[in-house]
């Protein structure tokens, strides 16, 4: 996968806003204000967010992704070319729905509707 068919995919998802993070450092893609993707400076991969640690680690462990340095342990960076783009596109919906869910409710409400 390659950085224009993340842009794609997270653009895609309703509510998501692209936002310039860390002073340029960083590309991150936020919903309600919260990110659920990011991409660094090197622009050699994602990092997302993933259900819990024990989830993160997994996929470490299989070779599906990396530890996402300096972000909590629950997020993953996924290299470009890494997984197949099913699989890519799969995590950062999981990681904006985890995001998306953890917002406060009247920020939810105010979102676009997911769809079915």
């Amino acid at each position: 996968m390659t950085r224009d068919l993340t842009d794609g995919v997270c653009s895609a998802l309703p509510g998501a806003e692209w936002a310039d993070h860390r002073d340029g450092s960083h590309d991150a893609w936020k919903v309600g204000g919260k990110m659920f993707a990011t991409i660094g400076m090197m622009n050699d991969g994602v990092s997302v967010k993933t259900p819990n640690i024990e989830t993160a680690q997994f996929l470490i462990e299989l070779g599906r992704a990396i530890k996402a340095p300096y972000f909590h342990r629950s997020w993953v960076r996924i290299p470009w070319g890494h997984v197949p783009d099913d699989e890519l596109q799969d995590r950062i919906l999981t990681s904006y729905r985890l995001v998306r869910q953890s917002l406060p409710k009247r920020v939810q409400a105010q979102l676009p509707a997911l769809p079915d």
